[in-house]
């Protein structure tokens, strides 16, 4: 599957160059799934993540402006399935170059130091080494 760049994103390109993001996006090793908390239905996989927010792909578009709150599964070698929940805003949502998906910038909402933590922790546990 080809993901866009983010140089390939309309709304992205029209931003001022201090309202784009300031911190690197990471790419992981796994396709980790999102869901909504309220009702435990998926919205995605991953595409990249930094400590401000991430870019999924789904199937859906998300509605620009909509907090959503949100949890990651993340990969275990045991049996018990583990979650990083957080809050989230969708800042823009776009069709991807496979017409079948669509893109979702999210920008978390939680900034504490400890979901920072969290969120560093899981970047390099499973991001790609740069």
């Amino acid at each position: 599957m080809y993901i866009k760049s983010p140089a390939e994103h309309i709304h992205e390109n029209s931003l001022k160059p201090e309202e784009r993001r300031s911190v690197k996006r990471r790419h992981l090793i796994y396709y980790l799934r999102v869901w909504r908390t309220e009702d435990n239905t998926p919205l995605g996989q991953v595409v990249d993540i930094n400590s401000q927010g991430l870019m999924l792909i789904g199937e859906k578009p998300i509605p620009t402006g909509e907090e959503l709150n949100l949890k990651i599964h993340l990969p275990d070698g045991e049996e018990e399935i583990k979650f990083l929940n957080f809050k989230a805003i969708c800042r823009w949502s776009s069709k991807d170059i496979n017409t079948a998906f669509y893109d979702s910038g999210c920008e978390f909402v939680d900034q504490s130091a400890e979901k920072i933590e969290r969120l560093q922790q899981l970047i390099e546990e499973y991001g790609f080494s740069d």
